[in-house]
């Protein structure tokens, strides 16, 4: 009933909340995207998108189809691995960045490890920043990362906005230096959140640096400051910072998946990752999962 490139198509724009980016992903031009899910749409006989010409959001059938939309796509891949007797093999070297270290990532990767299980799957967990390099050093063969400003490289998992969180109670003194809690360099976030400010004017001073989410998370908490944090992601027990705070905005970052140089042995096991992550990519974003009680690192 649900055709499996429609269904492809439905993620895409479910995850980029874009159709220009969602072709953009796909290879394909955007008036095939549209029409991809008119048909989906006519098929499920419900509206799966509202959108006008500034935005495009999920309805609430939308949001119900995204979890069949993945059962069906993967109970596809699964009958063709079966049928065409192929199993991926050897080392995989795949880096997340630390943003999603309390997001539902370990779900994909453990779903992949069962469908995949002679991979042998080597994780390392960064700042976006030194993924990139240990990627150009051929030290990794697949990257989910953020993008750094201005490149164009990457496959588009997401695009999100950033924005500056604390704890409910914070509050912030315009007379005093902002109190930053952040990422050590080189913390893609830290660099966009020292830039803005720097071209704002506004003074600013470190109250806690870590490369641990959970310790960064511990302090903004304890209303030691305020830090710059994808919206998509804000931890529960912190807010976005009132707009009346007079904090200058930070722009949108986005999220890509980064190929490593081809090697014959990781290659088909990291497009396998990749299109893993990209069909469940909305899952990265769509309440993450944090222990009530992190403790720093």
């Amino acid at each position: 009933m649900y055709d499996p490139v429609q269904l492809r198509t439905f993620l895409a724009v479910a995850q980029t909340l874009s159709f220009t980016q969602a072709a953009r992903r796909l290879g394909v031009r955007q008036s095939t995207v549209s029409q991809h899910v008119r048909r989906l749409e006519s098929a499920a006989g419900r509206q799966l998108f509202s959108r006008d010409t500034h935005r495009v959001d999920l309805t609430q059938d939308g949001e119900a189809m995204l979890g069949f939309a993945r059962t069906i796509l993967q109970a596809n891949e699964r009958a063709a691995a079966f049928f065409t007797g192929t199993r991926l093999r050897g080392r995989l070297r795949f880096g997340a960045s630390e943003d999603f270290v309390l997001t539902r990532l370990p779900e994909i990767l453990e779903s992949f490890r069962r469908e995949h299980p002679e991979v042998e799957l080597e994780l390392t967990v960064e700042l976006s920043g030194a993924l990139h390099r240990q990627l150009a050093a051929g030290r990794l063969d697949l990257v989910l990362a953020k993008r750094r400003a201005g490149d164009t490289h990457g496959e588009l998992v997401w695009q999100d906005t950033l924005t500056w969180i604390g704890a409910p109670q914070l509050r912030i003194d315009p007379e005093r230096p902002l109190p930053l809690i952040a990422f050590p360099p080189p913390g893609i976030t830290r660099a966009r959140a020292l830039e803005v400010l720097e071209e704002h004017g506004r003074s600013w001073r470190f109250a806690c640096t870590s490369a641990s989410l959970s310790a960064l998370v511990a302090a903004a908490r304890a209303g030691l400051g305020v830090m710059a944090h994808t919206r998509g992601l804000i931890p529960p027990g912190l807010v976005p910072v009132p707009s009346r705070a007079g904090l200058p905005e930070l722009g949108d970052v986005d999220f890509v998946l980064l190929h490593g140089r081809r090697r014959d042995t990781a290659q088909e096991a990291a497009d396998a990752l990749a299109a893993a992550i990209l069909a469940g990519g909305d899952r990265l974003h769509r309440g993450p999962v944090v222990p009530s009680h992190p403790e720093p690192a």
